[in-house]
């Protein structure tokens, strides 16, 4: 609607009178603008995923273009996508990292023992090989 309100090639130049009134148009319009909540957008994007309807029809009844239905169709499916692979590489929880932390502690312990008797089976096996120092 704006392009109708721009002048067109080979016409005389706008007066301030009417520049003003294509500003106050455009203001008014931008403040009369129906505004949607996301339940609102989601709604709409649902009901044409549902396929009752064609998109056409759809955004005729709700009063917006399908370039708009089809930014919101693309956003919300994004966004969808996005939380379905963030499941997957969920955060650990508190008592997951304490026990994978015993774990870990246990581990260490157990490789403790188990260090100087490897070094000396490193002897008996290769006796060129560098011994780590014993603990």
């Amino acid at each position: 609607m704006e392009d109708a309100m721009e002048q067109e090639e080979g016409q005389k130049p706008f007066s301030a009178k009417q520049d003003r009134a294509r500003k106050a148009i455009r203001e008014v319009r931008a403040a009369t603008r129906r505004k949607f909540s996301a339940e609102e957008k989601i709604r709409i994007v649902l009901e044409g995923l549902r396929g009752d309807e064609t998109i056409s029809e759809l955004c005729r009844r709700e009063g917006i273009a399908p370039t708009v239905y089809y930014q919101w169709s693309k956003s919300f499916l994004e966004a969808g996508k996005l939380r379905l692979t963030r499941e997957t590489k969920r955060h650990a929880t508190s008592e997951e990292v304490r026990a994978l932390k015993r774990e870990n502690e246990d581990l260490k312990r157990l490789l403790a023992d188990r260090c100087p008797r490897w070094s000396c089976l490193k002897k008996v096996w290769d006796p060129d090989a560098p011994v780590a120092p014993e603990v």
